[in-house]
Order: C-alpha cells, then sequence, then structure tokens
C-alpha cells in the first residue's frame, strides 16, 4: 500500500534526460532575472517557469500531440515528473491554467532567451563555430483549412450549412492580397515551387552553426518568395561581433541584393551558384577557395535539424495559431533539438 522510492530512484543514472537536465537546469538559472520580470509579487500562485519550460520540452522531445496529453502524461510519467521537478504526491495543473502560464512566457520571448542561455554555456560554447554558417526556410503548414481562405471583403460564394460545408472554389482567383484565412489570418498562401499544391503556411528559418551543426538561432516569418533572404540577412547581422564569418545557403539566397547585404555585414556568401538561364552573383573568387566546398556540404546538414523539428517535435503542421506562437514554438523545438545533441557532442553517457 505505500512506497518511499522517489522519482530520482527510479531513473537509471545512465538515463540520457539526465545529461539533459543538468544542461536546461543552467539556462534556466541564468533566465532567474527574465523570469521574476513577467511575475508579480502578489496574486495567486503561478506555475513556477521553470517547471513550465522543463514540460514544454518534453513535449518535443517525446512528440505529445497536445497540451492536453502532456498533462495526462504527468500524471501517471515518473520519468516526466522527475524531470519537470514534480514529486510523486504533486498534483499536476489544470491544462487551461498550463496554456495561460506558456503565453505569459511568450510575451518575454524566453524561448529565443533560452536558446542563447544553453549556447551560452562555456562548455557548449566551446562546441561551436562563430566564423562559418549555414542557413535555410522550411514551410510549416498553418492550423486553417483552404475552406477558411476567404475574400477580405467578405464577398463570395457562402459556405454550405454544417460543421465541415462544402465549399467550391475552383476556378476562382484567391491571392493573398484579396483574401485571407478566417482562422489564422496571418497565414500567408503559398507554393513550394512550380506544380506544387499552395497551402496556407508560415516559413520557419534557421541558422545552424557548421562546426556540429547545431542551431544557433530560429525564426518565423509569412510566407513570401524574399522572407528566407530577408531573414537569413537579419540573422546574420544578429550574430554577435563583426568578424569575417561565412554563410552557406542553397540557390535560392543566389540573388545580387543578398550577396551585397551580407558583404556590407563583413560576411563572404557561401551560396549555392543559380546558372539556370541567368547569371549567378557568386563569382569565381568565392567558389575557387576549398572553404566553399565545404560549406556547401555541410549547409545540408540544416536538414537534419528541419525533419526533426517537423517530425519528432510535430511542427509539419502548427498546433498554434499567429506568427507570435508559432515563432515560439519553433525558437524552443530549435532548442529542443540542440539540447538532445549536446549529451554526446559533450561526452556524457547516453
Amino acid at each position: 500500500m505505500f512506497s518511499y522510492v522517489s522519482c530520482e530512484q527510479r531513473v537509471p543514472l545512465d538515463h540520457p534526460l539526465r545529461a539533459i537536465l543538468s544542461i536546461v537546469d543552467t539556462a534556466l538559472a541564468a533566465l532567474s532575472g527574465d523570469f521574476q520580470k513577467l511575475y508579480a509579487l502578489n496574486g495567486r500562485p503561478s506555475i513556477a517557469p521553470e517547471r513550465l519550460l522543463r514540460a514544454l520540452l518534453l513535449q518535443a522531445f517525446y512528440s505529445v500531440r497536445s497540451e492536453r496529453q502532456l498533462m495526462e502524461q504527468l500524471d501517471y510519467n515518473l520519468l516526466f515528473r522527475w524531470f519537470v521537478g514534480l514529486g510523486v504526491d504533486d498534483a499536476v495543473w489544470d491544462v487551461t491554467v498550463f496554456t495561460k502560464n506558456r503565453d505569459r512566457l511568450l510575451e518575454g520571448e524566453i524561448a529565443a532567451k533560452f536558446l542563447r542561455a544553453v549556447l551560452d554555456q562555456p562548455k557548449v560554447k566551446a562546441l561551436l563555430s562563430d566564423e562559418h554558417f549555414s542557413v535555410d526556410g522550411t514551410l510549416i503548414q498553418a492550423w486553417a483549412s483552404m475552406k477558411s481562405f476567404r475574400p477580405k471583403d467578405g464577398g463570395g460564394e457562402p459556405p454550405g450549412p454544417g460543421r465541415n460545408a462544402e465549399r467550391d472554389f475552383h476556378g476562382e482567383k484567391r491571392r493573398n492580397e484579396t483574401h485571407a484565412s478566417a482562422s489564422d489570418p496571418e497565414a500567408r498562401l503559398y507554393r513550394k515551387g512550380k506544380g506544387k499544391e499552395a497551402k496556407l503556411c508560415f516559413m520557419g528559418h534557421a541558422l545552424m552553426e557548421n562546426r556540429h551543426g547545431l542551431l544557433v538561432d530560429g525564426r518565423v516569418s509569412e510566407a513570401s518568395g524574399t522572407a528566407e533572404r530577408d531573414a537569413a540577412a537579419a540573422m546574420a547581422a544578429a550574430v554577435p561581433g563583426r568578424h569575417r564569418m561565412t554563410i552557406a545557403g542553397d540557390k535560392g539566397f543566389d540573388t545580387t541584393g543578398f550577396v551585397a547585404a551580407l558583404r556590407e555585414l563583413n560576411v563572404t556568401p557561401h551560396v549555392a551558384q543559380n546558372t539556370a538561364g541567368r547569371r549567378s552573383a557568386i563569382d569565381g573568387r568565392t567558389t575557387r577557395h576549398a572553404g566553399y566546398e565545404v560549406s556547401q556540404r555541410i549547409r545540408k546538414r540544416i536538414e537534419e535539424a528541419f525533419g526533426w523539428i517537423k517530425e519528432i517535435a510535430l511542427l509539419r503542421r502548427t498546433r498554434h495559431r499567429g506568427k507570435a506562437r508559432i515563432g515560439w514554438q519553433f525558437t524552443l523545438a530549435a532548442a529542443a533539438y540542440d539540447l538532445i545533441r549536446l549529451p554526446k557532442l559533450l561526452g556524457a553517457p547516453t
């Protein structure tokens, strides 16, 4: 009837989460000042932000589909309780309370600060390259159906009766300038390439250091033909210091404007040459160096990060609406991707 075994004793000493928890706790300790600014000194007690962030990391690590299922797992999963910091007899939070507290962290840009706190730890910083980076973007399908993409002026054919009514939009010209989604107005209609299906989506962007393939920045923007280059230039400008560095990318970054923008930032653009019926903005002064070929080979590793974020962290189609919430989730997923790789890179037992 009674048990005196704690959660700490039930988790094996060589469990991968032990090494991850040590890195997470160090990062959270560095953010204590930011947490205090977000929480009032009086009023009802809220969920400790440290516990909330640990729970959200578990959601990414273990592909938990919703926060309601996350609360269910916390109720009976001893491993989850141990990682979050709950005792065996501690009550689990109501899912609505959990969601409201998560939104509070959104206001302080805690996800981006947490990613930076993880990377700023001396043992982690020693793994990072501060000279060679890669950049890329990926589409994130919005939580909105094509039926919700309707004229902004309220016109168009009215939907049929019922919860999931038929909507015939074949032959109708629909553009982002004249139409918007009723479910998520910030989502944009976008197609990946010629002959591809147009979808309501956002665009996620990541900056990867080339030494070990760790993500050092993550952002979300509205989907457009220039979004990848705009985000890449912004992330390059945000890298600390103005020392010489390189940024690799695919053919979509081979434009005169983007190459010039990087050179103004003292960045050498190691982007793939696009010579399909046009002249590349990258000339032989860049491509003749051995480092260019190395950057072109390593840059493809960023797809591994996007694959993990989409398949494991379940961001192929977002569970939230609005660019701010999706950007917060994407950045936290980038931090989670780094965390699952760091124990092996640091030589910790896994």
